[in-house]
């Protein structure tokens, strides 16, 4: 019994090893090619008088050149400005300019807290 036993271990352990092996399928898709360089132009701005918000943002590319600016109304009055470009590898290359002065007014303390006076109720008569 022990002999048939080995017998059939040994011939499926052949089979086994004869069997097919698993080769995942060669990728048939070839991704499309780019239509051409990036070309692109955008502007957009904000300016709300009631909120005090004034900023915008710029920006046009062509191909591998890249140029643009943005600006903000900082806390202090001044106008933040940034003119930048990018060409390439050369890196985001960037100029920061303020307009204005800044302007910091006195600080004015408010009063200070006083409560309401304090609850009496109506008297009731009769």
């Amino acid at each position: 019994m022990a002999f048939k036993v080995y017998v059939l271990v040994a011939l499926v352990a052949a089979v086994a090893a004869d069997g097919p092996t698993y080769r995942p399928p060669v990728p048939s898709y070839n991704a499309p090619a780019p239509p051409g360089p990036a070309q692109y132009t955008f502007e957009w701005n904000v300016k709300d008088d009631n909120s005090g918000n004034d900023f915008g943002h710029q920006e046009a590319r062509d191909g591998y050149d890249t140029q643009g600016s943005y600006y903000v109304l900082l806390p202090d009055g001044r106008l933040q400005r940034v003119t930048y470009n990018v060409n390439g590898d050369s890196g985001y290359v960037a100029q920061v300019e303020y307009e204005g002065e800044a302007q910091y007014p006195t600080y004015q303390p408010s009063p200070s807290y006083q409560p309401a006076p304090s609850y009496q109720p109506t008297p009731r008569y009769g």
